[in-house]
């Protein structure tokens, strides 16, 4: 860090005088959050009763309220962020009885989900991962809109399924399915992770089909028609129109947080028709000693689901990839489920992260879970 940055923040910390002109200077300069060591340093301009940062990470109070330097419109807290952390946080500013939540404006960087968007803090050590980047080598596989008649649904279920770059209808591949596919393509950019990590031969050519739900909340926690909708009705109809290997070890389904439940009910109601699953950040939440959700009523079906499987677990895949984040509340029933899985005879990889509960912790994850699910060429073929 250069002397004067350093000498600027120690000042804004020492809340030392700093007249309009100097800090206009340093806020052009440096913006917010400003990242020295594990130290990140929040600031806000602006005339206001109260600022705090709001997020959602586990052991840090939320909201974290900022003090107005003084006799200056800026304000600032400093926090500590472990190194490779990244978090999703938004400003909130009150004047009187009127409160305001937004995006950072100081800082670019922004992070998108279906609920908006969140300003992006990254701590040392922490970067978006190459193969999640644009890289104009990779031939890019295609996205080919479909819609599956669902008896078990009652509807017409669109799908998008992805054929990998070079695809060959004289080669059988494996397919994964995931659930909230279309948020996946749309903000965990999991197409252009598919094209690089097959590019660089990390992972086999797949075919992937990407399956949006209607209402998730009623859907996706341990919801028979849907599992018969994705055992019955999505995968037969796949086989028959595409090259897929036809046997359990080259099909996974995958789901984050509810659709991480949607996946594994999915695959205990029809055992050994799935050879693995991935789950990220699934909302495994349960009763018992040391642990209460309080997700509310919504969950309550979840609560119920995992309840019962833990009672008596069962084995319906051979293997379950895994990832939660430090920060979030499911962290504890996350890691609490390792070794009920392995207990009942599963080969699980479970990896954690220094993030939260979103979309690019998730799609940050992909470049070690799926080599691991479906390694690339030169490591494993399909016969």
């Amino acid at each position: 860090m250069s002397p004067p940055r350093r000498l600027a923040i120690n000042r804004l910390r020492d809340r030392a005088p700093l007249d309009a002109a100097a800090i206009d200077r340093f806020v052009a300069r440096y913006g917010s959050p400003i990242i020295e060591g594990e130290r990140a340093t929040f600031l806000w301009r602006g005339e206001a009763d109260r600022v705090s940062v709001r997020h959602r990470v586990v052991g840090l109070p939320d909201p974290l309220p900022m003090r107005r330097l003084p006799d200056t419109d800026l304000f600032a807290v400093t926090t500590v962020l472990p190194e490779g952390s990244r978090v999703e946080y938004q400003l909130e500013v009150r004047r009187g009885e009127a409160h305001e939540r937004f995006d950072d404006p100081l800082n670019p960087r922004l992070a998108h989900s279906p609920l908006g968007s969140s300003s992006v803090c990254a701590a040392v050590g922490y970067r978006v991962p190459e193969w999640a980047q644009p890289d104009p080598e990779a031939r890019p596989g295609r996205l080919v809109d479909e819609v599956v008649r669902s008896r078990a649904l009652r509807r017409d279920q669109p799908v998008q399924v992805y054929l990998p770059a070079r695809f060959i209808p004289e080669i059988r591949y494996p397919l994964l399915i995931v659930h909230d596919g279309s948020d996946y393509l749309g903000y965990a950019a999991m197409k252009r992770v598919l094209d690089n990590l097959i590019h660089r031969l990390d992972v086999a050519p797949l075919v992937v089909a990407f399956v949006p739900p209607r209402d998730r909340l009623k859907e996706y926690p341990n919801y028979a028609p849907h599992a018969r909708f994705i055992a019955r009705e999505l995968l037969p109809w796949l086989s028959e129109r595409l090259p897929l290997v036809d046997t359990p070890e080259a099909r996974c389904l995958m789901g984050s947080s509810f659709g991480g439940i949607a996946a594994l009910s999915t695959a205990v109601r029809y055992p050994d028709l799935f050879g693995s699953l991935l789950l990220e950040s699934a909302s495994l939440v349960f009763t018992d000693i040391g642990f209460e959700h309080g997700g509310g009523p919504q969950f309550d079906p979840v609560v119920k689901f995992v309840n019962r499987y833990r009672a008596k677990p069962t084995r319906p895949v051979d293997r379950i990839a895994m990832t939660c984040g430090v920060y979030e509340p499911l962290i504890t029933p996350n890691r609490s489920m390792v070794p009920v899985f392995r207990a009942a005879g599963m080969t699980v990889h479970y990896t954690e992260a220094r993030d939260g509960h979103n979309w690019e912790n998730w799609r940050d994850r992909l470049g070690e879970l799926l080599p691991w699910l479906f390694p690339g060429p030169q490591k494993f073929v399909y016969e």
